[in-house]
């Protein structure tokens, strides 16, 4: 069976502070073991809206290079970076096992967290393919929108990393549990936890569910690894039974 044993790190960012936040994790990964490690948005400052004071995270992308070939794993987060124009992205990085990695710029910006007026924004959604399985990562507010997240028979993975707020954290659970039905998918969310500089809370609900929306791991409001182990077979053989994708409706996008 074409198995990948996945590892979300739900976590309190520590707020503009790339090296704690490396510590922390250096202490955590140390005794995990995984296929894949899910880390949250901008997992090396927190989400803020001073890129100019924060810098561009090649240090936190070096680490996380770094990290996945010492662990024989790849690892998925986003940090602020700046574009090729000079201009600052909320980047997530897809890093494989030998390093190398690609990368997507989120698109939907959080108009009511001032992120338009501090980032760019991203054009392409982006496909990688790791051990057999083919996975979509998205960010955060993307969630809101599930035309970008359409599944058209192109991956087997969904995953979210977020600073989703406490205080709408119901529409997280039924988001991120709709995704995964409706588009016939694994889903992986790693959203943090804690109070940021800004008073913003986060009770984390990361989440780990199946292709029918059936829960496979989830997490409380505390700083928790939650581990699963995905099966591609048991997915390609619930579409064959049940195969609602077939029925989707067409359509076309300018990142498709």
């Amino acid at each position: 069976m074409n198995e990948l044993k996945v590892s979300v790190i739900q976590f309190d960012i520590f707020w503009e502070n790339p090296e704690k936040n490396r510590n922390y994790l250096d202490d955590t990964l140390k005794n995990g073991s995984a296929d894949l490690f899910i880390l949250p948005e901008m997992w090396s400052t927190g989400f803020s809206m001073q890129p100019d004071k924060c810098g561009s995270q090649d240090e936190a992308l070096t680490w996380m290079q770094k990290k996945a070939q010492e662990k024989s794993a790849a690892i998925c987060g986003s940090l602020i970076m700046l574009n090729e124009a000079d201009q600052y992205v909320n980047r997530l990085f897809f890093v494989y096992p030998d390093g190398q990695y690609e990368y997507y710029d989120k698109r939907h910006l959080f108009t009511m967290g001032d992120e338009p007026n501090h980032y760019s924004p991203g054009k392409s959604r982006l496909i990688v393919e790791y051990k057999g399985w083919r996975i979509c990562p998205l960010i955060c507010y993307d969630l809101r929108f599930p035309v970008f997240a359409r599944n058209n028979a192109a991956y087997d993975l969904l995953i979210y990393v977020a600073n989703w707020p406490a205080k709408r954290a119901e529409h997280w659970k039924a988001l991120v549990k709709a995704r995964a039905i409706e588009n016939q998918s694994y889903l992986l969310a790693c959203n943090r936890v804690g109070v940021d500089a800004n008073g913003v809370d986060h009770v984390g609900d990361s989440v780990v569910y199946d292709y029918k929306g059936e829960s496979l791991a989830t997490s409380g409001s505390l700083p928790e690894v939650l581990n699963a182990t995905l099966i591609l077979e048991e997915l390609k053989e619930g579409r064959e039974k049940f195969p609602v994708l077939a029925d989707r409706d067409p359509f076309t996008a300018d990142w498709a």
